[in-house]
């Protein structure tokens, strides 16, 4: 954390409480990259260093296996802003600005709303003051450079797809019963108990009159 931290904390914004925001992308995120949820979770020491007891620091982990590319069905960000935007909120807390949106329009509403409520924003490169010019200038870039970053993420894996699709390679997950042959043919699988569901399925999704052919 840079020495000049602490000159932009107020007694006004240790009054209030510290928001750590914590989350990743996907439950495969959740389970596999576990060293960065630890690091989003040991920013509570950021913000005792500040000042902030740890009575005062509220964990919004609720967004873990969220996307944020929306705000929509993100209720932990939701609550963020509206608790920052009741004037609750000292500080927010994330790891990188990707932690918090990866959407411009939802960053500058948080960044907007930060700044009419005195409510610094820190991460893991510093702390920042979005009502100040410079502050808010470096926070609008990283939030244009997280949303860009999905761009580029998405272009790529769309790309490796089609490069499969056009060489014939692709592979689509199949439904219950069914497996891909060493020729890369759909069949059935050997497994009698997986054969008998997808049967039962088939059979079901017949119309009257109609039967079913393995």
């Amino acid at each position: 954390m840079r020495a000049d931290a602490h000159q932009k904390v107020t007694a006004g914004h240790l009054k209030r409480n510290a928001y750590l925001y914590v989350r990743q992308s996907t439950i495969r995120q959740v389970f596999e990259n576990t060293e960065s949820t630890k690091r989003q979770y040991a920013l509570r020491q950021n913000a005792i260093a500040l000042g902030w007891a740890a009575e005062q620091i509220v964990v919004i982990d609720s967004d873990l296996g969220q996307s944020g590319a929306s705000a929509v069905d993100r209720e932990g960000f939701q609550r963020l802003v509206a608790e920052v935007g009741i004037g609750k909120a000292g500080i927010v807390l994330g790891l990188e600005v990707s932690r918090l949106a990866r959407n411009s329009a939802d960053w500058h509403r948080l960044l907007e709303i930060c700044a009419l409520a005195d409510t610094l924003i820190l991460d893991e490169d510093g702390i920042y003051d979005p009502a100040h010019f410079n502050d808010r200038l470096l926070l609008g870039l990283k939030g244009t450079m997280s949303e860009a970053e999905l761009h580029v993420i998405k272009s790529r894996l769309q790309g490796g797809i089609l490069n499969k699709a056009n060489r014939g390679e692709l592979q689509c997950p199949l439904p219950v019963g069914l497996v891909y042959d060493a020729a890369s043919i759909p069949c059935w699988t050997r497994q009698a108990s997986a054969r008998q569901l997808a049967a039962f399925f088939l059979r079901s999704s017949l119309a009257p009159g109609q039967r079913w052919r393995p």
